[in-house]
């Protein structure tokens, strides 16, 4: 075929391209309550990544309707179920800037905190997300104190808190068992004012009085044993910990346990017995 003809050839069918276009009839542009219920109906049938398309497009096609602010929540709900959760956080961010009173504002703040606390990762390993999460899960309780949202938020912190707790026990271990006794001190420290509402509290606390021990600080080793007594009587940390101390010490440990007065609180018995010194 000579070069003249294909060019001719070409250009009939580019000219026959688009005069296909023209012809064509425009894609319709459904109702934001049409579009609305497609994103639900993909959402039951678990098509999060269409549902999440539906939802987008209620509020791009429509951003002055009644169903955009609704639609962009549950466009982030449906990027949460499919563990997108930098797009919802995102969306949701977005939203609470668009809709500060709004009905579905609280749920918006508490699906956001989700999304970070779903990002918590084992407690050896970074745990920005678990800061992050803390610090969502705090602001819905205190926004919405009286909510469903918020009774679960304060579950979800204990959780959390737990989490970086385990983080703090985890290294403090290692040092420890690498005799550097300061580092590991200044771990469990932590654990025990920062994170003393975790289960790893007791345990923090044998561990001081290991390394007082081996460092051979009896009034340390026996003021600390006292904390655990005092607070956690029925651990097997505390036992663990009064068979760590030197008889005379673990004597005079059982003459002040009887003579002391009743603790007055968990968090009182810290701040009497080991603020102070620590």
């Amino acid at each position: 075929m000579r070069p003249t003809t294909l060019s001719l050839l070409l250009t009939i069918l580019l000219l026959a391209a688009c005069s296909g276009d023209k012809d064509a009839a425009p894609k319709p542009e459904l109702a934001a309550d049409v579009l609305y219920q497609s994103g639900l109906d993909q959402l039951r049938d678990g098509d999060y990544k269409t549902a999440s398309e539906s939802f987008a497009d209620v509020e791009r096609l429509h951003p002055y309707d009644k169903m955009a602010g609704p639609a962009q929540v549950m466009s982030a709900y449906a990027s949460y179920q499919k563990n997108d959760y930098p797009t919802a956080i995102a969306s949701l961010t977005n939203y609470i800037s668009l809709y500060p009173a709004s009905p579905e504002v609280a749920y918006a703040y508490y699906l956001r905190a989700l999304c970070y606390y779903e990002q918590i990762l084992d407690g050896r390993r970074d745990q920005t997300p678990t800061e992050q999460a803390i610090t969502a899960l705090q602001e819905v309780v205190q926004r919405f104190p009286n909510t469903p949202y918020a009774r679960d938020a304060v579950i979800k912190i204990d959780l959390a808190y737990d989490r970086l707790a385990s983080q703090q026990m985890a290294i403090g271990r290692y040092y420890q068992r690498q005799r550097q006794f300061i580092a590991a001190m200044n771990r469990f420290k932590n654990v025990v004012t920062t994170y003393q509402t975790t289960q790893y509290t007791p345990e923090a606390l044998y561990r001081l009085v290991a390394i007082y021990v081996a460092l051979d600080l009896q009034v340390e080793a026996r003021k600390t044993a006292q904390v655990l007594a005092y607070n956690f009587p029925n651990s097997s940390w505390y036992r663990d910990a009064y068979a760590l101390l030197k008889p005379s010490e673990a004597a005079k440990l059982v003459v002040e346990q009887g003579a002391a007065d009743q603790p007055t609180g968990f968090g009182a018995k810290l701040k009497n017995w080991v603020f102070d010194w620590f």
